[in-house]
């Protein structure tokens, strides 16, 4: 186990702050099945300090949450400073992250997310300046570095550290190469011996053991478990259980898959409306039914789905198609 300034975490498995997927539901959702820390999606402070409504609904927080993370993205000072001051007073949040790791050129282009990689300086006077303004405990996501040719990743985390910040989560990719190639994991090692602050690391932990070799290999303090988790809250649980046991608890089962399927679709009609909910909800489902056999056909229904009856209806007959021919397997066997 290990703190974040004063927020204890029951564990060492975290889920990444994912652009677009990091809602409430879902972090609730990840949480249930046992992660020590759930991050949402970043925020733009831009958003935050014009009051933009849609910038201020992705505040939200379900309390049983928590602890959880909340992540702000900008390339100024003035209204970093002050997005983070808004999320410091009127949100739940147990921690404040900021991003200097979005790799997309959006974001990239307006001197945020990962373009701060090529300055610690900037770094240093940035996260400096939001830990002067906030009393909730500041942590950093970065990658490793711009490019091949511009990793400073333990100079940027040292002046995290020297800034005030209490954490920082560093995936081991270049901005460049956005989600391809293989992450560094020995980067993560040489940050790790490079500062006093917990070091989370994140980058290809696809199984529960990749988890452990993680922890193992770098020493980091925790591990960050982001594309794995979509649709697959079990990967969660079952990290947390193999790096608390060394037991590997096995895959769930269709029906069960789809239950939650359709747990986190209520929430999400909970919290946005049916009409909204049903759109987002359609690459959820898609994820959720990645990996079963025969699910082509159900994939293409999903994308054609209007409302939750629709969907509901489409998921259940699914899981007894499926059941169905895994029983007929069964008795060939």
């Amino acid at each position: 186990m290990f703190k974040i300034g004063d927020i204890q975490l029951k564990n060492r498995v975290v889920l990444a702050p994912m652009a677009g997927v990091c809602n409430s539901p879902f972090r609730l959702t990840v949480k249930e099945f046992g992660a020590g820390l759930v991050c949402a999606e970043m925020v733009s402070d831009k958003g935050i300090v014009l009051k933009n409504e849609k910038t201020l609904n992705m505040l939200y927080i379900d309390e049983r949450e928590k602890p959880m993370s909340l992540q702000i993205f900008g390339g100024e000072k003035e209204t970093l400073v002050e997005a983070a001051k808004f999320v410091d007073k009127n949100s739940t949040a147990d921690i404040i992250d900021i991003n200097m790791g979005c790799p997309v050129p959006k974001i990239t282009k307006c001197d945020a997310g990962a373009k701060w990689l090529l300055d610690p300086n900037k770094i240093y006077e940035m996260v400096s300046a939001v830990v002067d303004a906030v009393d909730k405990p500041v942590t950093v996501k970065m990658r490793m570095g711009w490019d091949e040719d511009h990793i400073y990743a333990v100079e940027n985390a040292r002046a995290i550290e020297r800034a005030g910040g209490q954490a920082v989560s560093l995936h081991g990719r270049t901005r460049v190469q956005m989600y391809e190639g293989t992450a560094n994991w020995d980067i993560i090692k040489e940050v790790k011996q490079s500062v006093n602050i917990p070091v989370i690391g994140n980058g290809d932990v696809n199984t529960p053991e990749d988890a452990k070799r993680m922890l193992d290999e770098t020493g980091c303090d925790g591990v960050m478990i982001g594309r794995a988790a979509l649709g697959n809250p079990w990967m969660i649980y079952r990290t947390v259980k193999y790096l608390e046991s060394g037991e590997l608890l096995g895959e769930p089962t269709v029906r069960e898959k789809m239950d939650v399927c359709k747990l986190h679709l209520d929430r999400l009609i909970d919290l946005k409306g049916e009409h909204i909910a049903i759109r987002e909800m359609r690459k959820h489902a898609a994820w959720y039914l990645k990996g079963i056999r025969g699910n082509a056909k159900v994939r293409s229904g999903v994308n054609n789905c209007e409302s939750r009856a629709q969907l509901v209806t489409l998921l259940d007959e699914f899981t007894v198609e499926a059941e169905a021919k895994e029983a007929e397997q069964t008795e060939a066997v």
